[in-house]
């Protein structure tokens, strides 16, 4: 019985050093290979104009390799088709935390906002639970931390709610809800910063006020990092490398696409 044990032990370590050695086989040296969402904006597009395909050019750039694509819609499957199917080597824009993936150190942090009409009754509204927002139809995603908020504050019977899990090549929930705060349809929608921002940064009529002031229910800010497939730590540790190192470039590229970013504690936004 000694015999069978020690060997079933020596054949699992054999098959752990084979599947490290598979992971490690994975990623390229010669590509920087990301996974995306060929429809996701303003984040990434299969045009290149999103702005974690500036981010995945300046980390190309870095690292001295051409930047490739492994495009995949959002949602169910996406890491198992991509990250995980040995496709690509990064999910760019993750949220800290996931367990599908091995998450980088941070690169930003943002926020939930209430989209408004700079002129419109909502326009100063700067908590979920502010009794203003009553009587009032208000956008949300159906299933983003901010609906909790809204539903416990009594405003379920004001939620105009739009899908979270669709295809964006053919739907485009974040656009649609917008769309109808600007023209009078919604007074006012309550959007992820990086998806809100972007969209009305120059739409002289719209204002995105951050969610700073909650203290009850789901967090309103989250930490957004790269994914990689788990046991890849010396890949995780040059993209930490270079997170840490060039910072300020990747805040210029966030500021200039209009991506509202706050501290590590949700509490203010950065000049």
């Amino acid at each position: 019985m000694r015999f069978v044990a020690s060997y079933a032990f020596i054949a699992w370590l054999c098959a752990s050093g084979l599947a490290t050695a598979q992971v490690a086989d994975l990623r390229s040296t010669t590509q920087f290979r990301v996974c995306a969402d060929p429809a996701n904006a303003p984040m990434s597009v299969k045009d290149g104009t999103g702005f974690e395909n500036e981010l995945a050019d300046l980390f190309g750039q870095l690292l001295d390799r051409p930047v490739t694509y492994s495009w995949f819609p959002s949602g169910m499957g996406f890491i198992t088709r991509t990250l995980r199917a040995g496709t690509c080597d990064v999910v760019m824009g993750y949220a800290q935390g996931d367990e599908l993936v091995q998450n980088t150190n941070h690169y930003y942090t943002s926020v939930y906002g209430i989209v408004t009409r700079k002129d419109g009754d909502l326009a100063s509204v700067d908590h979920l639970t502010d009794p203003a927002l009553k009587d009032h139809p208000i956008g949300v995603v159906a299933g983003t931390p901010p609906a909790t908020i809204m539903a416990r504050a009594g405003l379920a019977k004001d939620m105009h709610g739009a899908d979270l899990m669709v295809d964006r090549r053919v739907e485009d929930p974040v656009g649609d809800l917008l769309e109808d705060v600007r023209n009078g349809t919604l007074d006012a929608a309550v959007l992820w910063g990086p998806m809100a921002g972007p969209r009305i940064k120059d739409d002289p009529e719209m204002r995105f006020m951050p969610l700073l002031k909650e203290t009850t229910g789901p967090r309103m800010f989250y930490r957004i990092t790269m994914g990689v497939r788990p046991g890849e730590q010396e890949w995780k540790r040059e993209l930490n490398s270079l997170i840490r190192r060039h910072q300020e470039e990747i805040n210029a590229i966030l500021k200039e696409a209009g991506v509202p970013l706050v501290d590590d504690y949700g509490k203010e936004l950065l000049p």
